[in-house]
């Protein structure tokens, strides 16, 4: 049985290449003040984010952002960055498509489908991250908001977490 080989940080930081990658962690950290540990962090939970949507656009495309607000905010700062954002999405992500953004407020999308599918929908994430990255670690829940409630708000321990993956592919 072959297992399948998940995708690591060195992956992701390797799609931005060394140069890029420093200086969007640099821009966090003098944006934010955060450690450099904490700053690399949040590039690379931003980096799971576009890599998720990139190979799963099928399942993911078109859903609300379920990472937090300092992640949309790399992403913005990615953007803006056009022709290595373009490179990144076209030629490095694994969807080789431009991923493109559109930004609503939670209340205001919660309204569009209504609060059941918007459940849904977070929670579609889950089993995915997992299958491509392996279980949530605590320094990355801080970036995930459903993540974070089920973990924070509702007491699921991070096992609890995973193991939707596999009650959802049931």
């Amino acid at each position: 049985m072959k297992t399948q080989q998940l995708t690591t940080e060195e992956d992701l930081r390797n799609l931005l290449g060394e140069q890029m990658y420093a200086e969007v962690v640099a821009y966090v950290r003098n944006g934010t003040g955060v450690s450099g540990p904490e700053a690399e962090r949040q590039v690379i939970e931003c980096l799971r984010y576009l890599y998720l949507v990139s190979r799963h656009r099928d399942q993911l495309a078109g859903l609300f952002l379920p990472v937090e607000q300092h992640i949309d905010e790399i992403w913005h700062y990615l953007i803006l960055q056009t022709r290595e954002y373009r490179a990144l999405c076209e030629e490095r992500l694994p969807g080789k498509v431009l991923i493109e953004h559109r930004s609503i407020g939670y209340e205001e999308y919660q309204q569009e489908p209504g609060r059941e599918r918007t459940i849904e929908e977070a929670l579609r994430w889950i089993p995915l991250y997992c299958q491509e990255f392996g279980p949530f670690e605590e320094d990355a829940v801080p970036h995930w908001t459903i993540v974070r409630f089920l973990h924070e708000r509702m007491d699921l321990s991070l096992e609890d977490i995973a193991a939707l993956r596999s009650a959802r592919a049931a």
